[in-house]
């Protein structure tokens, strides 16, 4: 079994950073791959970006250019680096692994 913990998650003002973790725990050697969904407000979850385990990586249009995905494999951990964060930003950010594994998620707020 796989347990995904996240944090980094909060309020920040329009224009700000944040740095999103994904620690696996468990049967976590080499998860691929490993990547963030959102699910903002009445809205379907989707997928923000993923990694996989040679390093290559997907991401979504609306974050191209501001959002940046990486992991640390001896630590099973993932990173989502947000930057120039948007009001439309505002989800709950769920980290995911092997197309089977969630996370419980965490709330990121953008508002001034």
């Amino acid at each position: 079994q796989v347990q995904l913990v996240e944090s980094g998650g909060g309020l920040v003002q329009p224009g700000g950073s944040l740095r999103l973790s994904c620690a696996a725990s468990g049967n976590s050697f080499n998860l691929s791959p490993m990547g963030w969904y959102r699910q903002a407000p009445g809205k379907e979850r989707e997928l923000v970006a993923r990694i996989f385990i040679g390093g290559s990586t997907n991401y979504a249009d609306f974050v191209k250019g501001r959002f940046t995905i990486s992991r640390d494999n001896a630590k099973s951990t993932v990173y989502l680096q947000m930057n120039n964060l948007k009001p439309e930003d505002t989800a709950v950010y769920y980290c995911h692994a092997a197309y089977l594994y969630w996370g419980k998620g965490t709330l990121v707020t953008v508002s001034s």
